[in-house]
């Protein structure tokens, strides 16, 4: 079902510690992304406290979406569809935007879809670079997942790695939480790295043998681990810098080697990157470094994009509503969804 009028979609996302509302026009254009961050509640506990997080999103899900139609000088009427996260997340959380985009979408008689929250990471691409289409091998990365995908068309995806232990994001909030600190551990590792020296420690680079592109963090966050408790014992300075550094570069060193070596497989020119550790200024440079030596396309969403956010919901939605994708009121929130489930 193509369409030549303008399609405007009221988005919502709720998966975790953001309540987010977005009004986007044709899948790249956004006229409102507002969002509503449970930041500075949840680290006080040094991490997202589920319970809390759903409280929250209760709280606050009708004033956000109130602003985001404010913003786009829309009313619900003017809307064509309601897109709404369904899964993957934090159950109770997901439930909030799921029940709310089910009751507008019946009281103003609108179609409702559902969005699957990693595919509106990738789709957040579309909205920075307007001129970008399928297919592309994408690397997400972010606090739940690390996968590398191939984007095959609009809503199509194939996935040819993914993490055996930990994400990306996850050893990133561990090793900050072992270094002191806390919560959210991403944009602080980063910023601490950068007075580091990445080559002080050497710490492994994870590799599993029989799948040389699924990535692996749970033995580099061990090993950091255990050299700060070492080092401890010792009664050694710990240079906290320098372990972040040196903890980022190897991180940063497997994710840009995995990605590359799928792209020369593959033989794909176009290399995206998606999810919260996209906004990583070590794995930018990294990449950028890496996909201009091979000759390869770059792109990432810009940083406000690679957060939890309304907007990469409704991108992702546009392409399911031209498809034909209706959802009914028995959609429910599926917190293990897996990419190209329905």
């Amino acid at each position: 079902m193509m369409t030549d009028q303008d399609v405007k979609i009221l988005a919502i996302e709720s998966s975790c510690d953001e309540t987010a509302a977005a009004v986007v026009v044709n899948g790249r254009k956004v006229l409102s992304n507002v969002i509503s961050s449970q930041i500075d509640i949840h680290r006080l506990y040094g991490g997202v406290v589920p319970e809390i997080a759903s409280r929250k999103h209760i709280e606050n899900i009708n004033g956000v979406i109130g602003e985001a139609l404010a913003q786009a000088g829309m009313s619900l009427q003017d809307v064509d569809a309601v897109a709404v996260t369904y899964g993957p997340g934090l159950v109770g959380a997901l439930l909030v935007g799921v029940a709310e985009a089910k009751a507008i979408a019946f009281a103003a008689k609108k179609p409702l879809i559902g969005v699957h929250h990693i595919e509106g990471h990738v789709s957040a691409n579309y909205i920075t670079h307007p001129d970008l289409e399928p297919p592309f091998l994408c690397l997400i990365v972010s606090g739940g997942h690390t996968h590398l995908v191939v984007v095959r068309d609009y809503g199509e995806y194939e996935i040819i790695a993914r993490t055996r232990d930990d994400a990306a994001g996850e050893a990133y909030d561990k090793v900050a939480r072992a270094i002191g600190l806390g919560y959210p551990g991403g944009p602080k590792v980063d910023k601490l790295a950068k007075e580091g020296n990445p080559k002080a420690i050497v710490f492994p680079r994870g590799h599993v043998d029989e799948a040389p592109l699924d990535f692996s963090f749970s033995g580099l966050k061990s090993a950091v681990l255990n050299y700060l408790n070492g080092a401890k014992m010792k009664g050694e300075t710990i240079c906290e810098a320098d372990v972040a550094a040196s903890f980022q570069q190897s991180v940063v060193d497997v994710l840009v080697e995995h990605t590359m070596l799928a792209a020369e497989e593959l033989g794909i020119r176009k290399v995206a990157m998606a999810g919260g550790v996209a906004s990583n200024s070590a794995l930018r440079a990294g990449m950028k470094a890496a996909c201009e030596k091979a000759g390869y396309e770059l792109f990432f969403p810009d940083p406000i994009l690679c957060t939890d956010n309304a907007a990469m919901i409704g991108s992702a939605a546009y392409y399911e509503y031209i498809k034909g994708v209706r959802d009914g009121l028995d959609l429910n929130a599926v917190p293990n969804l897996k990419i190209g489930q329905r």
